[in-house]
C-alpha cells in the first residue's frame, strides 16, 4: 500500500474513532441524563387547596335538594343503583351514594356506601351496610390548585389509579409494538408511513410512546433531525434502565392533553378531571376513546372548541380497538352512540379571593422549603355553603343599590368576610362584585375609613376603666377641641341634631358621635388606640381625636380580626384559612394549633357584647336584627366620612359576618351602614343558619337589665325600654323589686357598679 492512501486510511480511521468516542459519551450523557431525572423527583405536582368538608349528622337539618346539590358540586353522577364510587340514587325520601376513597387532614376513608333517609326535619337516619352511622363527612371539595412557576398542572396516579383499558387503548392506538420494542420502532416507523401515504394524511404517528415521553419529559419542541437523533438515542436509554410499567406509567401523567388559560394540562388524570370532572378511575369507554384520540393533537381535536372533529377522532379510536379485540364490537357501537359528555370549564382557582388569602397565610405560617414539595394536599377551612351565601348576598344587594340611573363610572363594589369567632377559622371570603375575579382583593386589600365600626372599641376602652357601665349617663353635647396649629375640631352627628344627656348603651346603639367623643376624651385617646393591637391588629393607630369617629384605613379582614375577638369573650385568636397541610406521603408539614390571647377583661367584653345586642334591637342594626329574630345578634354600623364608605360588622353564636360596600376610586356612595351593608350582612346571615348569641357571663358578673333612656335598674316586661346588660354581683343582681326603680328617671343615674 502506498504511504499517501495508508496515511488517508489511517486520517479516515482516527475521524472515525474520533467520532465514535464522541458519539459515545454524547450517549453516555444523555444516559446520565435520563437516569438521574428520570430516577429522581419526576414532576414539580402542584399543590391541592381542598374546603372544609361537609359533615352530615342525625338531626342535620338538611333538604334532600340541599344533599343532591352537595353531591353534584363534587361531580358525583345520578345513576340508578348507585354501584360504583362516584354516584348516588335518589328515591322517595332516600339517597344511597356510593362514597368515593378520600383522604382528609386527620384520616383516609376508603371508598363507602351509605344510604341517608330525610324527612321534613332533616336527616333522620344513615346507614353503611347494616350499621346506623351517626356522622358522615362528605369528600372535601378541591377548590384549587398552586402550580408551579412554569404554569403545568398534573394529577399523578399509580399504576393502581389507572383503569385498564386505558394502557391497552394508548398501546393500540399509538404504540402496537409497545411491549416488545426496545425504545424505537423501525417497524412501527415504516408502517406508520406506509398508512399516512395510503390516507393522504397523518393518520399514524411513527414515534412510540416511549418517544413521546422523552419528548415531553425531556425536550423542547423544535423539529430537527439533530433533536430526532436525541429523541431516539434518549428513548433507547429510558427503556435499557426502566421497566416497561414504569415508562408507561410515566407517560399517562407527563402526556400533554390541553390548555386552560396560561395553565398547561398534563396528564391523563388532570385532563379527566378537566374535561369530565371526575376522576381517571371513573371514566367509562367513550370518555377513555376521547382522551386517547386527544394525544395525536389536544387542540385539534379539542372537544370544546372543535367538537365535530373530537367525535370524528373518538369513533375512530372506537373502532380501532374493536378492529384489535381489544372491546367487543358491539360495545364500541354503543359507546358511538354516547355524547361526548364535557362538562363546562372550570378555572384553576374556583374561589380566588379566598385562595389568596390561603396563599398568604401559607407564606406567613409555612416555611418557604416545606412549600416548595412536591404534592402537597392542603385542607382549608372554606365553607362552601358560607361562601355561595355571602356571594350571593353581595351580588344581589350591589345590584339592588345601584339603579341604572346611579352607573357611572366604575360600578359600586364590595367585598364580605365570614368567620368562626371561636376558632378564628374564616369561612368564606368575597373580594369584589365579581366573585370569580382573579384580581384586586377588596376583602385583604382595600383598606378604608371604618367610620363608626371603631365605636365598641372606645366603648370597650371606657368600660375597662371600671368607671362606665351600659347605664352611665354621658352628655352628647358639642365638641369644640382646639388642635395644634389653631385649628379646632368640630364633629356633629350625623343627624346634625344634640341629645343632651344619654346613657352609655343609648349612644352606642344609636351611633352618637358628640356622646362617644366625650366619652373618649374623658378614657383618653391613645388607651383607645392601645386597645386595636390587642385586639389583632396588626400596627397601633395614630391617637388623633379624629380616631374616636373612625378616622383609621382598614381591610375588611382586620375588621374581621378586631370584631372576633369581641365575639369571642375577649380572647384573640388569629384569623385563619388553613388547618393543616399534608405531605405527598400524607403526613403533616405543620399541624395548626389555635393561638389563643386574651385581649381585653371578660367582664368587659362581656358588657359590650350585650350593649351591642341593644345596636341590633334598638339601634341603627334594627333591620336586620328583626329579619333574624329569634336569633339573638350583636353588630354595629360604620359610615365614614360624606357616606363614602358603608360598613357593617356583627356576630351571632356561631359566625361573624364583615361587610363593606363603596366604589374604588372613593367616590360617595351616599349609603349609610344600615342601606348598604346591612342587608348584605343579614342576607348572609340568614344562610348561615346561625345560632343565638347568648354568651357566659364571667365571674363576678350577671345578666340584668336597665332602661334604655334613663339608665336605671329594671326587668324584663316593666314599661319603658329595658334592654339586657351586665351588672356586677351573682344571680341576685338580676331581680329588681318590681318596675318602680326605672319609673323615676333621673339625670346622671348609672346602673351598679
Amino acid at each position: 500500500m502506498k504511504p499517501r492512501m495508508r496515511k488517508v486510511l489511517l486520517g479516515t480511521g482516527l475521524v472515525a474513532a474520533l467520532a465514535l468516542l464522541a458519539l459515545g459519551l454524547y450517549v453516555a450523557r444523555l444516559d446520565q441524563v435520563v437516569r438521574e431525572e428520570f430516577e429522581g423527583r419526576r414532576w414539580d405536582v402542584p399543590a391541592r387547596v381542598y374546603a372544609l368538608p361537609t359533615e352530615l349528622y342525625v338531626g342535620m337539618g338538611l333538604s334532600l335538594d340541599d344533599l343532591e346539590q352537595e353531591l353534584k358540586q363534587l361531580h358525583y353522577r345520578l345513576q340508578i343503583g348507585a354501584d360504583t364510587p362516584g354516584t348516588y340514587h335518589r328515591h322517595e325520601a332516600t339517597i344511597d351514594l356510593y362514597a368515593r376513597r378520600a383522604v382528609f387532614a386527620d384520616e383516609v376513608r376508603e371508598a363507602a356506601r351509605l344510604s341517608v333517609t330525610i324527612g321534613k326535619d332533616g336527616i333522620q337516619r344513615m346507614v353503611s351496610g347494616k350499621a346506623d352511622v351517626p356522622v358522615f363527612r362528605l369528600d372535601p371539595l378541591m377548590i384549587g390548585s398552586i402550580t408551579p412557576i412554569h404554569g403545568e398542572d398534573r394529577i399523578v396516579l399509580a399504576p393502581a389509579d389507572v383503569p385498564s383499558l386505558l394502557p391497552a387503548a394508548l398501546k393500540t392506538v399509538e404504540d402496537r409494538r409497545f411491549d416488545t420494542h426496545g425504545g424505537v420502532d423501525p417497524k412501527g416507523l415504516l408502517r406508520a408511513v406506509w398508512v399516512d401515504l395510503r390516507a393522504g394524511h397523518l393518520e399514524q404517528g411513527g414515534s412510540t410512546l416511549t418517544q413521546q415521553l422523552v419528548k415531553n419529559y425531556f425536550l423542547d419542541e423544535r423539529r430537527s433531525l439533530g433533536r430526532k437523533l436525541k429523541e431516539a438515542i434518549m428513548a433507547t436509554r429510558l427503556e435499557a434502565h426502566f421497566s416497561k410499567s414504569d415508562i408507561l406509567t410515566a407517560y399517562i401523567n407527563e402526556i400533554f392533553l390541553g390548555q386552560d388559560g396560561e395553565r398547561a394540562i398534563h396528564g391523563f388524570g388532570l385532563a379527566s378531571q378537566f374535561y369530565f370532572a371526575k376522576p381517571l378511575n371513573e371514566l367509562d369507554l367513550p370518555e377513555i376513546a376521547l382522551l386517547t384520540g386527544m394525544v395525536r393533537g389536544p387542540s385539534v381535536y379539542d372537544p370544546r372548541r372543535h367538537p365535530e372533529a373530537a367525535r370524528a377522532r373518538r369513533d375512530r379510536v372506537l373502532t380501532m380497538l374493536a378492529d384489535e379485540g381489544v372491546v367487543t364490537r358491539e360495545a364500541a357501537a354503543a359507546a358511538k352512540r354516547a355524547p361526548l359528555g364535557i362538562r363546562p370549564p372550570e378555572s384553576g382557582s374556583y374561589y380566588p379571593a379566598y385562595m389568596d388569602f390561603v396563599r398568604r397565610t401559607l407564606k406567613r405560617d409555612y416555611r418557604e422549603a416545606d412549600l416548595a414539595k412536591a404534592g402537597l394536599s392542603i385542607y382549608t377551612s372554606l365553607d362552601p355553603h358560607a361562601q355561595s351565601a355571602a356571594e350571593r348576598a353581595l351580588t344581589r344587594q350591589l345590584a339592588r343599590l345601584e339603579p341604572p340611573a346611579r352607573r357611572k363610572g366604575a360600578p359600586l363594589q364590595g367585598s364580605i368576610v365570614v368567620t368562626l369567632p371561636e376558632t378564628g377559622d374564616v369561612v368564606a371570603i368575597v373580594g369584589g362584585r365579581d366573585v370569580g375575579f382573579d384580581g384586586f382583593n377588596r376583602a385583604l386589600d382595600a383598606r378604608r375609613p371604618i367610620g363608626s365600626l371603631v365605636k365598641p372599641v372606645v366603648y370597650l376602652a371606657a368600660l375597662e376603666t371600671g368607671r362606665y357601665t351600659a347605664g352611665t349617663i354621658i352628655d352628647d353635647a358639642p365638641v369644640d377641641l382646639a388642635l395644634s396649629g389653631g385649628d379646632h375640631w368640630t364633629p356633629e352627628n350625623y343627624t346634625h341634631l344634640v341629645y343632651g344627656p344619654v346613657t352609655l348603651v343609648h349612644a352606642l346603639a344609636e351611633s352618637m358621635n358628640l356622646a362617644t367623643v366625650h366619652l373618649g376624651l374623658d378614657v383618653g385617646v391613645k388607651n383607645v388606640a392601645a386597645a386595636f393591637p390587642r385586639l389583632g391588629l396588626d400596627r397601633t393607630p395614630a391617637p388623633n381625636p379624629s380616631l374616636l369617629l373612625g378616622a383609621v384605613d382598614m381591610a375588611p379582614i382586620e375588621v374581621a380580626q378586631i370584631y372576633n375577638s369581641l365575639a369571642n369573650g375577649g380572647f384573640q385568636t388569629r384569623l385563619r384559612a388553613v388547618r393543616a397541610v399534608l405531605g405527598e406521603d400524607g403526613k403533616p408539614l405543620k399541624t395548626f394549633p389555635l393561638e389563643v390571647q386574651q385581649a381585653a377583661p371578660p367582664a368587659s367584653v362581656y358588657a359590650l357584647g350585650l350593649m351591642m345586642e341593644a345596636v341590633m334591637t334598638h339601634g341603627t342594626g334594627h333591620a336586620g336584627g328583626a329579619r333574624l329574630r329569634p336569633v339573638v345578634t350583636a353588630g354595629k354600623t360604620g359610615t365614614s366620612s360624606d357616606t363614602r364608605d358603608s360598613w357593617f360588622a356583627g356576630f351571632s353564636g356561631s359566625h361573624l359576618v364583615v361587610v363593606w360596600v363603596g366604589f374604588d376610586d372613593n367616590r360617595v356612595t351616599g349609603l349609610t351602614g344600615a342601606l348598604g351593608a346591612l342587608p348584605a350582612w343579614t342576607e348572609t346571615m340568614l344562610a348561615l343558619r346561625p345560632t343565638s348569641f347568648d354568651p357566659a357571663p364571667p365571674e363576678g358578673v350577671a345578666p340584668g337589665y336597665v332602661d334604655f333612656e334613663t339608665g336605671r335598674p329594671s326587668a324584663a316586661g316593666c314599661p319603658g325600654t329595658p334592654v339586657p346588660v351586665a351588672v356586677a354581683g351573682g344571680p341576685g343582681a338580676t331581680i329588681v323589686d318590681g318596675c318602680e326603680a326605672a319609673a323615676h328617671p333621673a339625670a346622671g343615674a348609672q346602673s351598679p357598679p
